[in-house]
């Protein structure tokens, strides 16, 4: 190993855990303060919650996790589908577009809506004829030319017309999806 990388280490190995510390002295003072407030109130370890799900015989998942936490007699019932909310923002405030080297490149337009339409909008595009010819349901990408992109499930459709479009949901900076509990989910 290299010296001055192990001195880096054994240092770092040395160094006081103040960060640890103040969570701990914190999640304390915070357990005192609510059990004052609300006598109810009542703490559980993360290998408790584990052996209430091995004990029901469910899968490690997030949700699952939580339905698990604490004292727990049975599980009758857990849910099956799940809405998976993802945060994508709103867009950007950038006017330029840059090169390798930081020089600006391409202008954007100052507005963020074309023809009714913002990037992000849930949308249904509806193609009575030509290549593109179907139902496309999904997050759309805005143009100055009409010529719109749509994000699906299945993957990326570009270049559909705008009047081919309906609005089913504005932008509002999240993508929501449903999903079925314990699989990975996927966003449109």
């Amino acid at each position: 190993m290299r010296p001055k990388q192990l001195a880096r280490i054994l240092a770092q190995a040395k160094a006081p855990l103040r960060d640890a510390a103040a969570v701990n002295a914190t999640h304390w003072a915070l357990w005192l303060a609510l059990d004052q407030a609300f006598p109810t109130v009542r703490t559980a370890s993360g290998g408790r919650t584990k052996w209430n799900r091995q004990r029901t015989g469910l899968p490690k998942t997030h949700t699952l996790d939580a339905l698990h936490v604490g004292q727990l007699g049975t599980v009758g019932q857990h849910p099956r589908t799940l809405l998976a909310v993802t945060a994508t923002g709103r867009g950007t405030y950038t006017r330029t577009r840059t090169d390798k080297y930081g020089f600006p490149r391409l202008h954007l337009p100052r507005q963020k809506a074309f023809f009714g339409f913002q990037t992000g909008d849930l949308t249904r595009a509806v193609v009575p004829i030509g290549k593109k010819v179907g139902t496309h349901t999904g997050r759309v990408a805005v143009r100055a030319t009409g010529s719109f992109n749509i994000r699906t499930a299945h993957g990326l459709v570009q270049g559909i017309r705008h009047k081919h479009f309906r609005l089913l949901q504005r932008a509002d900076g999240y993508a929501y999806t449903t999903r079925r509990e314990g699989e990975a989910h996927a966003t449109i």
